[in-house]
């Protein structure tokens, strides 16, 4: 807190987030790393190459030199901190002490602290605090081209001549406005299959708040549940209102926290709906932590299939965010081959990195080949 102070009087702007990233960044190096003090400080509060100079000097007078001989110097002011919360019900423990100069305060806000928080930690009142976060994203793309052709006012566009022949009734039967059509975008469809298995449990109550929020907010979304069998849920979870939706979902899986067989569950979406049309040029989500009963080779014969004639194949594992994570687990190192983005889903921040995705049509992963 003393170095970011002295940046600020030095005119070295610095705001709060990049304070609390430095002190992040401080806690995991240790102050008695020279070289580690200096590039989280760099890394974490220089912004723009031409403030580097500065920020050099003013190291070198706090710090006491640069990384091949720093010594570590405490302020010697004593700076209270002060919390306040976006809860009004929150309030501090202790009122601070000291002059208003010598008070920092720090805001914190709930949302953010969900934003990174792991769904397996979160209680009751959280789910519901993350379900209207959720209803916040939009998943207005991506688009793909359509049979159907729309009008355009470009004179490259292809004669319509059914309307130039109405527009011509009304002059005398003269042409003399040409109507012309461009091809027109739709929607593109999405497919969310969610693992509903014993395994899946601390993460699949909140995911599926996520599949309500995708379904109720955008058409062409399809929704699944992928546990000892394969249950479509679009309907139960187009209903607006959340709990009558949920509810309805819970009532339609039979098997949910119970065991699961993913290669069966995709071989069967792949045979009812998938490769008939609903998976073809569809940006297809599989949520699941790769756990299967069943043959790994129906694992991959059935992904194969299901990469042949999917827009895109999006795999969101909630324990990938786990340290030290590889894809070990059966089902997960079978389907690995075919999937063009492999993602985190433990949290609501990666959540918000897969509905970024999912509008980038043509992002890392996408297969370019005509569909």
């Amino acid at each position: 807190m003393g170095f970011t102070t002295t940046l600020r009087q030095a005119g070295h702007g610095v705001s709060l987030t990049s304070s609390m990233l430095f002190a992040e960044a401080i806690s995991a190096v240790g102050v008695d790393n020279p070289a580690g003090v200096y590039w989280a400080a760099r890394a974490t509060l220089v912004h723009r190459p031409e403030d580097v100079a500065t920020f050099n000097g003013i190291f070198v007078a706090y710090w006491g030199g640069l990384p091949s001989g720093l010594v570590w110097r405490p302020p010697q002011d004593e700076v209270t901190i002060t919390m306040e919360t976006d809860d009004p019900d929150a309030l501090p423990a202790a009122q601070p002490t000291g002059t208003d100069d010598d008070t920092i305060t720090v805001t914190y806000s709930s949302v953010e602290v969900l934003r990174s928080k792991d769904f397996a930690a979160y209680t009751d009142d959280e789910l519901e605090e993350s379900r209207r976060i959720m209803e916040r994203m939009r998943f207005d793309g991506p688009s793909r081209r359509s049979r159907r052709r729309r009008p355009s006012r470009n004179h490259l566009g292809r004669l319509d001549i059914h309307r130039t022949v109405r527009r011509a009734i009304a002059s005398g039967g003269e042409p003399l406005r040409l109507a012309r059509t461009t091809k027109g975008d739709k929607p593109r469809r999405i497919v969310l299959l969610l693992d509903v298995s014993g395994s899946m449990e601390n993460y699949a109550r909140a995911l599926i708040r996520f599949l309500h929020a995708t379904v109720a907010g955008r058409a062409r979304v399809e929704a699944f549940a992928l546990g000892t069998r394969l249950t479509r849920l679009t309907r139960e979870l187009s209903s607006r209102d959340p709990d009558r939706a949920l509810t309805a979902a819970g009532e339609a899986v039979a098997d949910w926290s119970g065991g699961t067989r993913l290669g069966e569950g995709i071989k069967s979406f792949n045979d009812e709906w998938g490769c008939r049309g609903m998976a073809r040029g569809a940006t297809v989500v599989i949520m699941s932590d790769g756990w299967d009963r069943g043959d790994p080779a129906e694992m991959d014969e059935q992904m194969q299939r299901l990469h042949r004639v999917a827009h895109r194949v999006i795999w969101v594992n909630p324990l990938k965010a786990s340290p030290g994570y590889q894809p070990l687990a059966r089902g997960m190192a079978a389907a690995l081959p075919h999937i063009d983005d492999f993602l985190e889903g433990h949290s609501l921040e990666s959540l918000e990195t897969l509905a970024g995705l999912i509008l980038d049509s043509d992002g890392p992963g996408t297969k370019l080949a005509p569909r």
